[in-house]
């Protein structure tokens, strides 16, 4: 019966295209000639045009967005309990009330959409510093007489040895060496993630890689030197930020200190501050305190984070 089925495909096949419509295949078939026109997934030209799941090339083209920080269930719990803890200190030493608890709560719940910039900051950081060291990898490489592609999964294999699997310069080169091999063109998986990674170095040296291999330059000469140049960057923005860590430090420790007074006080001398809890007078006081306080906090936040 299957070889009759064959044999009136063959006749149609020869009588011209037009002559052979396409038919559904009868339940139970599995002819070689249907299958090799049909190869799903071992990788039929048809299917890896239109398909929507080829592999990691939909990842590749829609990965991790580095501007957008989305919170674990886990970074939501500890957050907020800081958050938490935080208000219960502050009800204490500045109302020693729970109903100023209470009202506070909701401003502890909320505290890790306040530190998910912070966050996203630490993220971009580190795949600053992973992304020297994978370029600097990737020119090598490339000097060492590796093609593009191969250099791409060598680099990629280097990083996981530096940083480990969780290394996010180190999935990204594998990502794009899986798009590759898929026939996407080096310039896209370059270009694509220097979109998606919000920085500046990193999607310069997509602009300038693909238009090195457009217009036919020496790629190994450009990325070595452009390499170079962000490696220098890089270094002097760590310079920086070793100098104002220190700073930073000591904005903490200097933030803790009127509350560690307050606490000192009441410790050593208990009632000291009672007219400030019991009168309208002490409690407005002990507001406009409270104000300050948290003004002062995010005014050093603001003045860390200015970029130089």
């Amino acid at each position: 019966m299957q070889q009759d089925i064959a044999r009136k495909k063959i006749k149609r096949r020869q009588e011209g295209p037009g002559a052979y419509p396409a038919q559904p295949r009868p339940p139970g078939e599995v002819g070689k000639a249907g299958k090799i026109r049909t190869a799903g997934k071992a990788g039929s030209v048809g299917e890896m045009r239109t398909a929507g799941k080829v592999g990691s090339a939909g990842k590749t083209g829609t990965g991790m967005d580095y501007g957008v920080y989305t919170l674990t269930l886990r970074e939501w719990l500890f957050y907020a309990a800081q958050g938490l803890a935080g208000c219960a200190l502050a009800a204490y030493v500045f109302y020693r009330s729970a109903a100023a608890f209470l009202v506070m709560a909701p401003v502890g719940i909320v505290y890790p959409l306040y530190c998910r910039e912070d966050l996203k900051r630490q993220r971009l950081c580190r795949l600053n510093l992973e992304f020297k060291d994978g370029i600097l990898v990737l020119a090598s490489f490339l000097s060492a007489g590796y093609s593009i592609e191969n250099a791409v999964a060598a680099s990629g294999r280097e990083l996981t040895l530096l940083y480990g699997a969780d290394g996010l310069m180190a999935g990204e080169f594998e990502e794009m060496a899986r798009g590759l091999r898929l026939n996407r063109t080096v310039e896209s998986v370059f270009l694509d993630l220097g979109g998606r990674s919000g920085l500046e170095d990193v999607n310069n040296f997509a602009q300038v890689f693909a238009a090195a291999k457009r217009s036919g330059g020496d790629l190994v000469e450009i990325i070595s030197h452009t390499a170079g140049v962000i490696r220098d960057k890089v270094q002097v923005q760590e310079e920086i930020h070793t100098m104002t860590a220190s700073k930073a430090f000591e904005q903490k420790i200097m933030s803790l200190v009127p509350v560690l007074i307050v606490l000192y006080i009441d410790l050593t001398s208990p009632g000291f501050f009672d007219i400030m809890y019991r009168t309208m007078a002490g409690r407005l006081v002990m507001s406009g305190c409270l104000a300050v306080y948290g003004i002062s906090l995010l005014l050093a936040r603001r003045i860390l984070q200015v970029e130089i």
